[in-house]
This record gives C-alpha cells, sequence and structure tokens, in this order.
C-alpha cells in the first residue's frame, strides 16, 4: 500500500469544499478524477472514508479519523516545501489577496510598489469585495477583514485596528451649520450603509446610553462612495480612520462632535483557511503589512 500525496489532497480537498465538483474546480482537476483518487485511497486503506449520497457527502467514523493525519501529513510537506523557499529568499507564486475596496485603496496600494520591489517573484492579485466572501469558493489565499471576525474556521492574524468618527466637510458644515449636540443631528443629512445596519450605528453618547442609530437620508454598499459623498457635501458620515486620515490631515473632512464620540476601534483582521499551511507568500505578505503599519498613527495595535 503506497498512499500518494494526490490522494491525500484530493481526500481532504472533497471534505474542505464539501463536493467532489467543488474539489475538482478548486485543484483544477476533473470530478472524475478527483473520485477516483478517492476510490483508490479507500482501496488501499480497505476502508469507507466518506458515505456519498446524490445530496452530501458524510465522514465516517474511519474518515474523521484518517483526516486528522491526512491533514498532518499535508502540512508538514507544505511546510517543507515553503521553509527550503524561504531558505532561498525566495518566495514565489501567485497570491490572491481580497479586502473592501477603501482598506485597498488608502492601505494596501500604497504598499504594493514596496512590496514588489521586495518579492519581485509574488503575483500579487488584489481583489476588492465589500461582503465577506467565502475563501475557497473565491479561490483567495488570504482576506483582510475589518470589524468583529464571526467565522470561526479561519485563522486570524491582528494587524492593528482604527477609530471611527463622525466627519463632514467644511463645505457642508458652512452651508448647513456645525452641529454643536447629537441631538442636532436630527436637522442634518446622514450617510449610512445599506448593510450591514450595525455600520449605521454611531459611537455617540446620548441621553439614551451610547451608541446612537441613525437613519440614512443616503446609503452606499461602500465606505468609499460614503467618503466621496462627504466631500461633495452631501452629509455627516461616519468613518474609519484608516481611509480619511489624509481628507483630516488636509482639512477636506474635520471631525464634529468630538466631546460626544466613544472610543471605538474596529480591529482589521488578516484571514487564512484554518486546515491550510501558511505559504510563505502568505507569510512575507502579512509581515511587510503588519510592519507598514506599525507606523500608521490611527493603527493602533496590541501585541
Amino acid at each position: 500500500m503506497r498512499t500518494t500525496l494526490d490522494e491525500l489532497q484530493a481526500f481532504t480537498t472533497v471534505v474542505d469544499t464539501g463536493s467532489i465538483t467543488a474539489a475538482a474546480e478548486h485543484l483544477a482537476q476533473t470530478a472524475s478524477g478527483v473520485s477516483r483518487a478517492l476510490s483508490r485511497l479507500e482501496d488501499k486503506l480497505d476502508v469507507t472514508l466518506v458515505h456519498r449520497t446524490t445530496r452530501r457527502l458524510e465522514l465516517t467514523e474511519e474518515g474523521e479519523a484518517f483526516l486528522v493525519q491526512a491533514r498532518r501529513i499535508l502540512a508538514s510537506v507544505e511546510e517543507a516545501e515553503e521553509q527550503m523557499a524561504l531558505r532561498r529568499q525566495r518566495p514565489a507564486g501567485r497570491l490572491r489577496v481580497n479586502a473592501a475596496s477603501p482598506f485597498v485603496l488608502h492601505v494596501l496600494v500604497p504598499l504594493v510598489a514596496g512590496f514588489r520591489a521586495r518579492y519581485p517573484e509574488i503575483e500579487l492579485e488584489l481583489h476588492n469585495s465589500e461582503q465577506i466572501i467565502d475563501l475557497i469558493e473565491q479561490r483567495t489565499d488570504v482576506a483582510i477583514r475589518i470589524g468583529t471576525l464571526r467565522d470561526s474556521t479561519l485563522h486570524a492574524r491582528p494587524l492593528g485596528s482604527s477609530r471611527i468618527c463622525v466627519l463632514a466637510s467644511p463645505a457642508y458644515l458652512q452651508t448647513h451649520g456645525t452641529p454643536e449636540r447629537v441631538d442636532d443631528l436630527a436637522g442634518h443629512a446622514l450617510l449610512g450603509f445599506t448593510q450591514p445596519e450595525s455600520l449605521n450605528v454611531w459611537p455617540l453618547r446620548h441621553a439614551q446610553g451610547d451608541g446612537l442609530p441613525i437613519t440614512p437620508a443616503i446609503k452606499a454598499s461602500s465606505g468609499e462612495t460614503l467618503r466621496h459623498l462627504a466631500l461633495a457635501g452631501a452629509g455627516l458620515v461616519c468613518l474609519s480612520e484608516f481611509m480619511t486620515q489624509t481628507d483630516r490631515v488636509e482639512g477636506h473632512l474635520v471631525q464634529v462632535l468630538a466631546v460626544d464620540t466613544l472610543e471605538v476601534r474596529q480591529p482589521i483582521n488578516a484571514v487564512y483557511y484554518r486546515n491550510t499551511a501558511l505559504a510563505s507568500r502568505i507569510t512575507c505578505f502579512l509581515d511587510y503589512v503588519a510592519d507598514c503599519l506599525k507606523h500608521e498613527t490611527w493603527a493602533e495595535r496590541k501585541d
């Protein structure tokens, strides 16, 4: 009996993706090829690892036990290969990174030139998404997520945090007046998100407590769109400092209701699939981004 790494990879990917078809797409193979690899593995082990039905796949007790060992073997092989790449100091290959548009534009894009100069053999792909994506389905290596994490199937590496505050353009304030109290917001145009609703709770103290739910006059799915609306004088907005730092320094946006603003910081995490050994290209990218963010005044980090 000589189990191959390809057979182990087929087995673990079928489990991770939930179907032979999805596993074949993820591995860039045919569904029949993945199915044959899984059958060969079961024949060699003389056990049934997965019960196949028309609707779903279900691990057997033997399959669950073997899965642990299979993951360990694959992780060890990948780690050994990556260690050799690190020893050569030439990490290479495609790296797909996903993040919300504001983070891509204001944080990652300025870092690309320096990263490419240091790691020219890494083929970097930046993908924008305002929604939380499935890393496997979108073939993404690492995603940057802002806010509280909910997906327990992912590993997370903290990169920092960014404060949120209420802002407006000087032109808007000159025309409509500057709110002096939280109650004054009732007479102003407020800019908010289409979803999730949690982003439309502003970090303000008011008579009923902490955190003010707002009813937006204009909604947008992207923080970058809301930023441009605020710059154009469309209303007041609540956004993170990482995307408004330059605007505030240059005076294009100014904070309002600072005295009534709570210290609320959005955590920034890099996430990657829990069952994937950390590739050197991912390590290099995250190390580079984390090191750069140490020098940003907005990116408070607690190690």
